[in-house]
């Protein structure tokens, strides 16, 4: 009978709040919202700075940061063009983060940090960007902007620091040169001397949209060519736009010099990449041009990359690449065409790059696939392009040594292969080996990749270590993937032997620790393993994470940070790694984190949230190997599930949820029977340790786990009481010509595309279910479309559903007062209908009834009901 009475007086509070909401035509009151004080107090808490090693590393940058921007920051005005959103008042990429401050340590050789330099002589309240050392670690460049009046974004002006005083002062005497920073920005070409991308001086005012258009929006195929393209946002849409992505992309290149000297160089194009060689000698300048395209970004606009001498003389071309509409959706497919055209790094001026002979496209069969070239920058008496190799999956790189060793890399996605080959790139009569061969997805068969030093040319190449025998090996740095959890590792690597010796692996007891890099390499040649240092990160399931150094061949120790706990209420917080098994036989794995003083005995189950994320792969076996670490420490980012532990939840973060397709078969066809038979066993397995409450199970996920959850709702409703699903997209037919891995059209494999589209089973979702969308995601496939179309097909089955559109945001929210709204829709979602849910008996009947009383009484606001007076900037939510 109390039972009864309980939901008795549920169902008319509900009945009053949407009686009341029917009136106004919105949910909830009007306005951003905040989430308890124990979610608001982790999320702002202070940032830890960013560090930035000089290249003699004897420096350390710490590079501070704020914490969450405002709303005003993003509602800025920005151009959407060519793919890129634009500020167009600073002529940059829309919506920066920044740095707030610089400061500088000397590393002391006791390993330990000197007192703090602030960096001075800019302005107060600057944002900071594009930090940069000189080749000689005297000096470090960096962009400043100010805030206007009006909220407007300031211009980057180029700053140049003494390291030695912190002074910092303008590069340019002529307060009129900024920075365009739309593709690349500046780059040192030797020790007193930056190559800057500037807005051209005599660039005038932006191009004016005519009012009267002089003719229709035209596309056409009268030529047939098949051109399948993924659904691109942002793309230009008439001549005005292009004309307005030239007016702020376009560039004039300006030799600046430490003494004031100014030289214009080239004249004023799209420049997107600017390259010195490793001696200095040559320039390496890629650029767009014309032709462009409405139906791609400005990745695939024709490209044209043009070699240099220092001071801007033009000496050869090195492609001209047409526009690349015609590029194939099938994974491992690429651009025809000269591609990866980059300097050696072991030579002073020597060219490498690939060309496929299969057009580019990977359902072509074809051996070899693709041929790595190179040559000398000029050429002499004609000579030809050397080949360097021929390979018979898709180029995936190259690590350079010397003249005797490089390694070339090479994959293929559809069987996940991957190969690396040992090569004597400057002696003929050494056959090129391959060095490893082994599955991309078997994580435990990985040896580790190899380590680099710098070079006195400021380039990085594979450094060698030598024993005192004599004898001479690679530094193979492995993640040391292993069933009982991630164990990182140094290994000393014979290329000739193969044999190996592990002269560094992380504790696997208490805490996790890896290397981040190798910090004895000042000087060129051999290093000596007496001598080697390395830095390396430690951190455990409470402790964050700090640095420390690491000296051979006493295995020395030195902490060289001390970062606070980032959010010291959950230091206590208890964190598992779980394993379980999928009644398919696959192994699966998952992090359970229990809230701080959590005692079973006395608390029982608690609600829990699953939040997660689908993978794909070609087999059993690997989709059960074990990733990440057990110790890890558990970064909570200012959107993160982890939030909850402040409210008492157990949160099951990241259970594998792997989608198979061994052999010829295609793993999305059995999409959703894998994905609920995953569910399945993640939610017994808590239930079962009984640390989660069977009828107060929440799933949620960010994107493609944003599709996971409304797909488990629509076919496991028996798992979960509601969900929440975040800027996801949630038909398939609306993304026509593929998405996430899916490289088949929906005319190829449409049953696929709707079994796998929640749309299409909308009428199958009884158990609440939260959208939330960024009104301008960016992001391919999840238009803000899918959120506003699903919530209609919701509605028009009666779904108890709620739709939070958020003003300005993109696929990934920033500003405060958004995450902040998010955190606070999220928690009253998972109070209402999680923790305060009934029993599942009883909760699809009073779902039923709500839904009912929801549409008899017109409570599901039209998205055409426009905000009161001066609102524009409230999140749109819908119930």
């Amino acid at each position: 009978m109390l039972d009864i009475q309980k939901r008795r007086v549920r169902l008319m509070l509900f009945i009053m709040g949407v009686l009341a909401l029917s009136m106004t035509g919105l949910s909830g009151d009007i306005g951003y919202r905040l989430p308890p004080k124990e979610i608001q107090d982790i999320v702002d808490a202070p940032p830890l700075p960013v560090l930035s090693f000089s290249p003699n590393k004897d420096k350390i940058l710490f590079l501070k940061r704020r914490a969450l921007p405002p709303l005003s920051d993003i509602a800025k005005p920005e151009e959407k063009l060519a793919g890129l959103r634009i500020d167009a008042n600073s002529n940059t990429r829309s919506r920066m983060s920044f740095y707030t401050g610089i400061c500088i340590h000397k590393l002391l050789d006791d390993g330990t940090l000197g007192p703090e330099k602030e960096v001075h002589g800019y302005p107060v309240g600057a944002r900071i960007n594009f930090v940069t050392w000189s080749q000689d670690g005297r000096h470090i460049s960096f962009t400043v902007r100010v805030d206007e009046e009006d909220n407007k974004s300031g211009k980057l002006r180029v700053w140049i620091a003494d390291v030695e005083s912190g002074e910092a002062r303008p590069l340019f005497k002529s307060p009129e040169i900024y920075l365009n920073a739309i593709f690349d920005s500046f780059v040192w070409v030797n020790n007193s001397t930056l190559l800057v991308c500037t807005i051209p001086v005599t660039r005038g005012a932006p191009p004016q949209n005519p009012s009267v258009p002089s003719g229709p929006k035209i596309q056409s195929n009268e030529t047939k060519n098949v051109v399948q393209v993924r659904t691109f946002q942002d793309l230009l849409k008439d001549e005005y736009d292009a004309d307005l992505f030239d007016y702020y992309a376009t560039s004039q290149l300006v030799l600046a010099s430490l003494d004031g000297t100014v030289k214009p160089i080239g004249r004023p194009a799209v420049y997107t990449s600017i390259d010195p060689s490793p001696d200095d000698k040559y320039l390496m300048v890629s650029s767009i041009h014309r032709p462009y395209s409405y139906i791609v970004p400005c990745g695939r606009f024709p490209k044209k990359v043009e070699l240099w001498t220092v001071d801007g003389k033009f000496i050869r071309e090195l492609c001209d690449l047409p526009l690349a509409e015609d590029i194939p959706i099938t994974m491992s497919s690429v651009r025809k065409g000269k591609r990866s055209i980059n300097w050696r790094a072991d030579k002073p001026s020597t060219l490498y790059w690939v060309e496929t002979q299969d057009g580019g496209d990977a359902k072509v069969e074809v051996s070899p696939r693709d041929i790595v070239y190179m040559e000398q920058a000029e050429p002499i008496n004609g000579e030809q392009p050397e080949i360097l190799h021929k390979l018979d999956l898709r180029y995936a790189g190259t690590s350079w040594c010397d003249e005797s060793l490089a390694l070339v890399y090479e994959s293929w996605y559809k069987t996940r292969k991957t190969r690396t080959w040992v090569l004597s790139p400057d002696k003929k009569d050494v056959s090129p080996r391959i060095l490893f061969d082994r599955s991309s997805e078997d994580v435990y068969s990985d040896p580790g990749s190899p380590m680099m030093r710098r070079t006195d040319m400021g380039t990085y190449v594979i450094a060698k270590i030598k024993k005192q025998d004599g004898s001479t090996y690679v530094l193979l740095n492995g993640m040391g993937a292993t069933p009982e959890g991630n164990v990182p590792f140094l290994d000393l690597f014979d290329i000739n032997t193969g044999s190996k010796e592990r002269i560094w692996e992380s504790d696997k007891e208490k805490y996790y620790e890896s290397v981040v890099a190798l910090m004895s390499d000042k000087t060129d040649g051999e290093l000596s393993l007496d001598q080697l240092k390395i830095l390396t990160s430690k951190e455990s399931k409470t402790e964050n994470t700090q640095y420390y150094l690491q000296t051979w061949p006493e295995k020395k120790q030195v902490k060289i940070t001390n970062f606070p706990h980032p959010y010291p209420q959950l230091a206590s917080l208890y964190k598992e790694m779980i394993r379980y098994q999928r009644k398919d036989g696959v192994q699966l794995t998952a992090n359970l984190y229990l809230p701080p003083g959590y005692d079973p005995s006395k608390d029982g189950p608690l609600p829990c949230l699953v939040w997660s994320y689908p993978g794909e792969f070609k087999s059993k076996d690997a989709a059960g190997q074990v990733r990440g670490s057990p110790n890890e420490f558990p970064g909570i980012g200012a959107t993160s599930p982890l939030l909850w532990l402040a409210r008492g939840f157990a949160i099951l973060s990241g259970p594998t949820i792997p989608i198979i397709g061994e052999g010829d078969e295609e793993a999305n066809d059995r999409y959703v029977e894998q994905l609920v038979a995953s569910a399945e066993a993640a939610v017994e397995e808590v239930v079962k340790r009984g640390v989660a409450h069977p009828d107060k199970i929440a799933v949620g996920g960010h994107s493609y786990g944003a599709f996971m959850t409304a797909n488990l709702l629509a076919h496991a409703s028996h798992l979960f009481c509601c969900g929440i699903a975040r800027s996801g997209a949630y038909n398939r037919t609306l993304t026509p010509f593929g998405f996430q891995n899916e490289d088949r059209t929906l005319w190829e494999a449409t049953s696929t595309y709707v079994e796998m589209s929640p749309f299409m089973s909308a009428n199958k979702i009884k158990k609440p279910i939260l959208l939330i969308h960024g009104e301008q995601d960016n992001n391919s496939g999840t238009l803000t479309m899918q959120s506003d179309r699903f919530f209609n097909a919701l509605k028009g089955h009666g779904a108890l559903s709620r739709l939070v559109i958020l003003p300005f945001e993109s696929h990934g929210y920033s500003a405060r007062e958004s995450i902040m709204h998010v955190l606070w829709e999220t928690d009253r979602w998972l109070q209402n209908y999680c923790v305060n849910s009934a029993s599942k008996a009883d909760s699809d009947s009073v779902a039923d009834s709500e839904n009912k009383t929801l549409s008899a009484s017109g409570g599901s606001a039209a998205r055409e009901d426009p905000s009161p007076e001066g609102s524009s900037y409230l999140p749109r939510s819908l119930l």
